[in-house]
């Protein structure tokens, strides 16, 4: 596929903030499944795993520490949620505090599926290496047309937090959520839906 060029970088201060459009994570979704679709045998029980984790990255916008330190009793099948250990927090009497992030339902029917078909691997779901797993990554984005600086896990943490503050999620919530220990931390994202906001206005003439 060729690139797909839109603007999705802000320069916020001194920090650019990188996320996927939706056309692009969209893209990288559907190049993830194919990834796993295509594979047999034990390839198809190890892609099986990245999948999953991919999945949980993209709805959940963690990070990748705390998704592969997620175990089968953090997932709340009925409710479709998960629960999640916060591990990065500046306050040190706030460390290892748990959040709950609920999912869309499609994605805890792919872990039931998935865990139908290999029992065995229950206690070991989100294990994979975390270095292959990048290379995985990098690997979908470029079939899916994504630039290389756009290629990287992380960056499904900012495109999430975007993509909630754009639906109108309060602020607060995304924080919550995405497990920030302070609000300026989220409120980075409501600074570049402001600068969007004012790009759409120049582009259609509007001021």
């Amino acid at each position: 596929m060729l690139p797909i060029e839109l603007k999705n970088s802000y320069l916020v201060g001194q920090t650019a903030i990188t996320y996927l459009t939706e056309e692009q994570v969209n893209a990288l979704t559907i190049a993830f499944q194919n990834w796993y679709d295509k594979s047999t045998g034990i390839y198809h029980k190890k892609r099986g795993n990245y999948w999953l984790v991919f999945l949980v990255l993209r709805f959940t916008g963690a990070r990748i520490s705390e998704v592969i330190n997620a175990k089968y009793g953090d997932i709340d099948f009925r409710n479709a949620e998960m629960r999640l250990i916060t591990l990065k927090r500046h306050n040190p009497k706030k460390r290892n505090q748990t959040r709950i992030v609920p999912v869309p339902p499609q994605v805890t029917s792919e872990i039931a599926t998935f865990l139908a078909q290999y029992p065995d691997i229950k206690d070991r779901l989100f294990l994979i290496d975390r270095s292959n797993f990048y290379r995985v990554f990098q690997e979908r984005c470029q079939e899916a047309g994504i630039p290389k600086e756009l290629s990287h896990p992380h960056i499904l943490r900012h495109t999430r937090a975007i993509e909630l503050l754009r639906t109108g999620v309060p602020v607060t919530i995304v924080q919550d959520l995405l497990g920030h220990s302070a609000l300026t931390t989220t409120a980075v994202y409501l600074r570049i839906s402001g600068q969007e906001a004012k790009n759409i206005l120049r582009e259609k003439g509007l001021v």
